[in-house]
């Protein structure tokens, strides 16, 4: 098992974007989420009564991350029931956007797209544990097509509010990096997750306290793949909340070993080998 405590949840993702009102605009119309603050030249964004979940920063000189580099595949927004799911693809379907992709991955169902600045997102929803197939190795995944009219025929007949719903989580953050076994070096032996599917030689899915995964760890841009320039457009770093401080000063003990860390205000800032950043906070 891994050092994590079971209950670590996952805080908020902050990207770094050059045109902050488009994204904002997106975010707000197509997702539905709501614009919490914005100071100091960041926007945080969330469900309302919640804490942030996207925050956007705000740099028009950033470049664009090149194709072929590390960085984030895609953030996952987390709804609270099949219904609410279906209400996110009526929302994102009315605003004009296109799924990239629908998927059944037998513990979840799926929708994919990207905002105006190619992140990657997916909105899903968890089937309930007890239906989890598992195997000898851990967790029984697929990608399956999914039933979008089956999701859809959840949906309520008329729209409560335009808005993702409250109890909606940043659920997991998927990864693009040069090297697994280096991945796996900083995730799982020293940050502390638990592996809980290999997808052969090209993908890792870990997590904590059995979810099925908090971090995906992919090698799709290319194996050896280069992070992007310094201050590029994309993944700035996300936040993985513990339960208290001894929980966080264990991590920063782990990490130390494997990467330079940064500690502030009681959070742990480290950069996993492919330039991934994490923040560990209670």
């Amino acid at each position: 098992m891994g050092e994590l405590p079971a209950d670590v949840r996952l805080g908020a993702i902050r990207l770094r974007v050059g045109d902050v009102e488009l994204e904002r605009r997106f975010y707000e119309r197509t997702i539905g989420l709501e614009t919490l603050g914005d100071a100091n030249g960041v926007i945080s964004l969330g469900v309302a009564g919640g804490e942030p979940l996207v925050e956007l920063v705000s740099d028009p000189d950033a470049p664009p991350r090149p194709h072929g580099t590390t960085g984030l595949f895609h953030l996952a927004l987390l709804t609270p029931s099949r219904a609410h799911l279906a209400d996110a693809l009526r929302r994102v379907v009315e605003s004009g956007s296109r799924l990239s992709g629908a998927s059944d991955h037998l513990v979840s169902e799926a929708l994919y797209l990207s905002d105006p600045e190619g992140n990657g997102i997916e909105l899903y929803r968890d089937r309930p544990r007890s239906e989890w197939p598992a195997t000898d190795d851990g967790l029984r995944m697929a990608t399956l097509p999914l039933d979008l009219e089956g999701v859809l025929a959840e949906a309520p007949a008329v729209p409560t509010v335009p808005k993702m719903a409250p109890g909606t989580t940043l659920g997991h953050v998927h990864l693009n990096v040069g090297n697994l076994d280096d991945a796996g070096r900083f995730w799982v032996d020293a940050l502390g997750f638990d592996v809980v599917t290999r997808y052969g030689a090209s993908a890792l899915f870990v997590s904590a306290g059995g979810y099925h995964h908090h971090v995906g760890l992919n090698t799709w841009e290319g194996v050896g793949a280069p992070p992007p320039p310094a201050g590029a457009r994309g993944l700035a770093y996300f936040e993985v909340v513990l339960p208290d401080t001894a929980a966080v000063d264990a991590a920063a003990e782990r990490l130390e070993r494997v990467a330079t860390v940064e500690r502030e205000d009681g959070r742990v800032r480290a950069t996993d080998p492919s330039g991934n950043a994490v923040v560990v906070r209670s």
